[in-house]
């Protein structure tokens, strides 16, 4: 699997920017990685990319925040306190919704995730101090999302 560096807080601002820039209504990118690998730090620089000035803070107790005020709705979900899977929580209506979402966690709600999605992987590479990034795809419409975020890599 094909590997990005990225070598800082910046860098990880600045790549995320540009794939902000090239997202569509209705794409899904699911963030994996473990805690503190820079999931909410991601987020932020998407948002940047969809033209939303609002501060970007991590909904780990909210489950979803919203940001509609940029080039396109952002829906920022962070799923890692749902032990249970998402249930009745209407995520659905997000993914279907005319905007974008991020899903913080996103392999612990599989079952419930959309047919098509991008799925970026941020590790810790703590002997480097650095992170990596790693994108997979899920369905026709993802994998045309994970190519866009390629082209911009």
């Amino acid at each position: 699997m094909e590997k990005w560096l990225l070598n800082s807080a910046e860098e990880t601002l600045a790549v995320a920017t540009k794939i902000g820039e090239v997202l569509e209504s209705g794409d899904c990118i699911v963030l994996t990685g473990e805690l503190g690998a820079g999931k909410t730090t991601f987020t932020k620089g998407i948002a940047k990319g969809l033209e939303i000035e609002r501060m970007v803070k991590s909904p780990t107790y909210t489950i979803v925040r919203e940001y509609r005020e940029g080039r396109l709705p952002l829906f920022h979900m962070d799923v890692y306190r749902l032990e249970d899977g998402a249930g009745e929580l209407g995520l659905e209506e997000y993914f279907e919704s005319e905007g974008v979402s991020i899903v913080e966690w996103g392999q612990i709600i599989r079952d419930e995730l959309p047919e098509d999605y991008a799925e970026l992987t941020l590790s810790y590479l703590e002997e480097q101090d650095t992170r990596s990034l790693s994108v997979a795809s899920t369905g026709e419409q993802g994998a045309e999302l994970a190519a866009r975020i390629k082209a911009v890599l």
